[in-house]
């Protein structure tokens, strides 16, 4: 009983730690990344797509992006929608793929960069407490319906405690260390 909740606690944890780190590929650093473009769907056919569901996407340089559509058509519509998430660049189409050059980030870039990770961050630190308030209101019920003794909520308490301050301790040292590569020039 009180494993499961045990171990549903540290599941929902590690997979908020894992969105958490999902949503810093769409931040920038030095090299750019065909992440930055993971937020930009299109119109296809009636169906907001992927880009990289609809042609190749490839960084072919610390600074460049190509991205080469499979229907030549989409060219405008891909065209637009860069233009619309508003990711730094301005899409240059030559009627056969679109480049975008990302120019080498500023100091103010970087900062701007550290201040959505860290917003992030707390995001997954907002998480992992609702995770722990949950598994402590399941503990908290299991006593109250007499199914545990008041000694085995308080343990059990201190045991999601612990795995609390485990991954909000992770959460900190991927937060220090992300920081620091964004910052290196």
């Amino acid at each position: 009983m009180l494993n499961e909740i045990y171990s549903e606690c540290e599941t929902k944890m590690k997979s908020s730690i894992d969105h958490m780190l999902r949503d810093f590929k769409t931040l920038r650093t030095g090299k750019v990344t065909i992440s930055v473009l993971d937020n930009v769907k299109i119109d296809y056919y009636g169906t907001m797509t992927a880009l990289d569901q609809v042609g190749s996407v490839i960084a072919t340089d610390a600074t460049t992006i190509v991205i080469n559509p499979w229907e030549k058509n989409l060219l405008s519509t891909i065209d637009s929608a860069i233009s619309k998430a508003n990711i730094g660049v301005n899409p240059n189409n030559d009627g056969v793929q679109i480049k975008l050059f990302f120019p080498a980030m500023t100091v103010e870039q970087r900062k701007e960069s550290v201040k959505q990770m860290k917003g992030m961050g707390e995001h997954a630190k907002i998480s992992i407490r609702n995770d722990r308030k949950n598994a402590n209101d399941k503990i908290k019920k299991l006593e109250k319906d007499k199914l545990i003794t008041a000694d085995e909520s308080k343990v059990a308490q201190d045991v999601i405690q612990k795995t609390t301050d485990k991954h909000a301790s992770n959460i900190e040292q991927i937060l220090k260390d992300k920081e620091v590569e964004i910052l290196k020039v």
